[in-house]
């Protein structure tokens, strides 16, 4: 009974300081809390957590406040309890009057960020079997010429194809006019058989088959490592949390989109959503924030992933909702696009 008081305080500490960005002291507990104890048993328990190192107590008399040990384990203990399914009709409608790929990355963003009040961070999908949104045939040289292939999931990929001296522009503008017509719209494959049979129609030139063939393996592609970003003012808002010095070397961290997307990807492997909290980022520039993450859209391929950063004072049980039901809503838009 003494440990499930203990993790009652703990969850009243953490909840209360996340709430009121103030130490929580025992009257105060004692209070606003159903915990059925006395302030004195509550200050004893206060001092078995602090032993613990899962609180603190910033100076002399005042109240306490977690630690990133003690986020931890509320987050892996307590915040399960907590975990509420933040404005789902409002997420499927907002996502579902998405017109396009890009439409639906950019409002999911813009709406984790409203919904947590934190830095939210979503991947585009590295679906390597997105559609083609546009191809552009440009003319590098007398004999050259460079296919340019935009797919819906902002991927750019280029190839170079063999013309010969004698092909025309009039003849290259209408290749790609041509090849729009036939594969926009349409994933690598269905696009391939679509242009091997443009390419075979009486009158093509001879290099048609092999731009046909260049552009279906452009169309395959990579992974694309693009992320975008909302909600970087809610760092200027975290108030005593976050100085100057660390909101700038934030900012610095979330520019570099390789380490951050690096570090979201491990998070997302690690189950449905995971947390990192202060120095398990190992990143200096984040040591005082802590993120939320959770892979989204992972069919067949690498998947992508979602994020939210804010500082260690985070809820963290509204945070983790939020990220693990824009996910899957991301995950059910992208897959059945």
């Amino acid at each position: 009974m003494s440990e499930e008081r203990r993790q009652a305080v703990l969850q009243a500490i953490v909840e209360g300081y996340v709430s009121t960005s103030e130490p929580v002291g025992s009257q105060a507990l004692a209070r606003s809390k159903s915990l059925g104890v006395s302030p004195a048993t509550i200050r004893n328990d206060m001092t078995i957590l602090e032993e613990e190192g899962l609180i603190t107590q910033p100076h002399t008399s005042a109240g306490r406040v977690p630690t990133d040990k003690g986020y931890r384990f509320f987050v892996d203990h307590l915040a399960a309890r907590a975990l509420r399914e933040p404005h789902g009709n409002a997420i499927r409608t907002f996502l579902s009057d998405a017109v396009d790929l890009n439409d639906v990355v950019e409002r999911s963003v813009r709406l984790l960020s409203q919904l947590t009040r934190q830095v939210a961070v979503v991947q585009y999908p590295s679906v390597r079997d997105a559609a083609i949104q546009r191809v552009e045939l440009v003319r590098m040289s007398q004999a050259r010429a460079l296919a340019v292939v935009i797919s819906a999931d902002a991927r750019v990929e280029q190839a170079a194809v063999e013309i010969g001296p004698d092909a025309t522009d009039e003849q290259i503008a209408r290749a790609a006019a041509e090849i729009n017509i036939e594969a926009c719209g349409l994933r690598p494959t269905a696009a391939g058989a679509a242009l091997e049979a443009w390419a075979a129609r009486p009158g093509q030139p001879s290099w048609a088959g092999p731009l046909a063939v260049a552009i279906a393996e452009a169309a395959h592609g990579g992974v694309v490592e693009k992320a975008v970003f909302a909600g970087t003012a809610n760092l200027a808002r975290a108030g005593r949390d976050l100085d100057s010095v660390d909101i700038g070397s934030v900012l610095d961290a979330l520019e570099e989109q390789v380490v951050l997307l690096r570090l979201l990807h491990e998070m997302s492997t690690e189950g449905e959503v995971s947390v990192r909290i202060g120095a398990e980022t190992g990143n200096e520039a984040l040591a005082r924030t802590s993120l939320v993450a959770a892979g989204y859209a992972r069919g067949e391929g690498p998947g992508a992933v979602i994020g939210a950063l804010g500082p260690t004072r985070m809820d963290y049980a509204a945070t983790m909702a939020a990220v693990s039901a824009v996910s899957r809503y991301l995950s059910t838009v992208i897959e059945s696009e």
